[in-house]
C-alpha cells in the first residue's frame, strides 16, 4: 500500500510541476501574439458623374474609392495621378461610378482618335447596328430613345398559295378546248387553246335538303391571317433618328435641322428610323423581313411585317418564351367567346368599330 501511495503522490507533483511550468511559461516566456494590423487601402478614381463618349475629364467629374491592394492594378489611375487624367477625353460613354483605367482615356477627343465615326465603339465586338422603320407607335409614343433597351414584336399576314404558281389561292378557272380528234379521222389534234373565264376556283357540295349538287365560288378574295410574335429581347438602341454628318460630331449630337428658302430652321419631324444593336444574324434577319414588300395599285410600296418595339427596364436580364398571337389564341387565351347566331338581332346593324370619341362627333 505504501507503494501505491507513493507513486499516486509522485504523479500528482508531476502534474502540478506540468501545470505551473506551462502558466510559467505563457506568462513569461512565450512572445505576445501579434496585434492584428488595419487592412490599408488604396484611393483609386473613379467617375463622379456619367461621362458622355469624347467629353472633357475635368476636376469635377471625378472622386476616389478605396480598393484593397490586391484588387488594383497598374492601369488604374490612384490617388495623386490626377493630372494624368485632367484635360484628357473620354473614348467611350462613362457611368457615374466607374474606375477609370488608361484604355478609357485619351489625349485628343474620340471622335478624332477612333477611326470612322465616334458612335461606331459604342458597338460591342460580335455585334452590329442595323436601322429600322419607326412611328410613334412602333416607339412607345416616343418613350424609346438612345440607349434604350428594347423587345422587338413582329407581325405577319399568311395566307394559302398554289405551290406549283406560288399564287394566292383560289385559282382562276378557264376553259380548255381543241382536244379531241378530227372528225371522220383517228389522227389527233395536238394544239390547244383557252379561253379564260376568269372566275375563281369553287368547290362542288351536296346540298343535304334537296339532295343536289352545286358550285360553290368564293365572294371575295382570301383573307389574310394575322400572327404576331416576339423575335428579338434586350435589344439596344443604339439612336432614334437621324445621325449627325457632323465631321467631329458624337451620337448625341442632333442632326442638322432643315431650312426654308430664306434659311430660317425648320422643325424637325418627328424621327421615323431607329438603329438598333444585334448579332450578324439578326441583322439578316431583319434585312428579309424589311424586304418583304409588295406594291398596291398606286405603285406605293407597302410593308408586309409590322415591326413594333416594346420599351423594357435596362438591369432586367430575363428572356421568355411568349406564345405566337393568333386569332385561335385569343379566343382561347383570353377565354373569348364567339357570339351566337340568334333569331333577333341589335337595330340598326353595326359593320365596323369606331372609337367613343369618334361616334360622339358623328352628327
Amino acid at each position: 500500500m505504501r507503494g501505491v501511495r507513493t507513486l499516486i503522490f509522485v504523479f500528482l507533483i508531476i502534474v502540478i510541476a506540468a501545470v505551473v511550468g506551462f502558466l510559467a511559461y505563457r506568462q513569461y516566456i512565450a512572445p505576445p501574439p501579434a496585434a492584428e494590423q488595419a487592412p490599408s487601402y488604396v484611393e483609386v478614381y473613379i467617375t463622379a458623374q456619367p461621362i458622355p463618349q469624347g467629353g472633357k475629364i475635368t476636376a469635377d467629374l471625378l472622386t476616389t474609392m478605396q480598393l484593397p491592394p490586391e484588387n488594383v492594378i497598374e492601369v488604374m489611375y490612384t490617388l495623386g495621378e490626377e493630372g494624368a487624367l485632367l484635360e484628357r477625353y473620354a473614348k467611350y460613354p462613362l457611368d457615374q461610378g466607374v474606375v477609370l483605367t488608361t484604355a478609357m482615356v485619351s489625349e485628343s477627343s474620340s471622335a478624332v482618335s477612333i477611326p470612322g465615326p465616334s458612335w461606331a465603339s459604342l458597338i460591342s465586338p460580335g455585334m452590329t447596328a442595323i436601322s429600322i422603320p419607326t412611328n410613334r407607335f412602333s416607339l412607345s409614343g416616343y418613350a424609346i430613345n438612345n440607349g434604350a433597351h428594347v423587345n422587338l414584336i413582329a407581325c405577319f399576314l399568311f395566307a394559302d398559295v398554289d405551290p406549283a404558281f406560288q399564287t394566292i389561292l383560289p385559282n382562276k378557272t378557264a376553259t380548255l378546248t381543241g382536244t379531241g380528234f378530227m372528225p371522220e379521222s383517228t389522227i389527233p389534234i395536238i394544239s390547244l387553246g383557252v379561253a379564260a373565264q376568269d372566275s375563281s376556283q369553287g368547290r362542288l357540295e351536296l346540298d343535304p335538303s334537296l339532295q343536289q349538287p352545286y358550285y360553290l365560288l368564293p365572294s371575295e378574295v382570301q383573307r389574310p391571317r394575322l400572327s404576331c410574335q416576339m423575335l428579338l429581347q434586350d435589344v439596344v438602341v443604339m439612336k432614334v433618328g437621324n445621325f449627325s454628318r457632323e465631321a467631329e460630331a458624337t451620337i448625341d449630337t442632333p442632326a442638322v435641322p432643315p431650312t426654308d428658302a430664306e434659311g430660317n430652321p425648320v422643325p424637325a419631324a418627328p424621327p421615323d428610323i431607329a438603329t438598333l444593336i444585334v448579332n450578324p444574324q439578326d441583322a439578316i434577319t431583319l434585312t428579309y423581313l424589311l424586304n418583304l414588300q409588295q406594291t398596291n395599285p398606286d405603285n406605293f410600296a407597302i410593308t408586309q411585317t409590322r415591326l413594333t418595339m416594346t420599351l423594357r427596364n435596362p438591369n432586367d436580364q430575363s428572356r421568355q418564351a411568349p406564345e405566337s398571337a393568333t386569332l385561335q389564341f385569343l379566343l382561347s387565351q383570353y377565354n373569348i367567346q364567339v357570339p351566337a347566331k340568334l333569331p333577333y338581332a341589335l337595330q340598326p346593324p353595326l359593320y365596323n368599330l369606331t372609337s367613343p370619341l369618334e361616334s360622339a362627333l358623328t352628327p
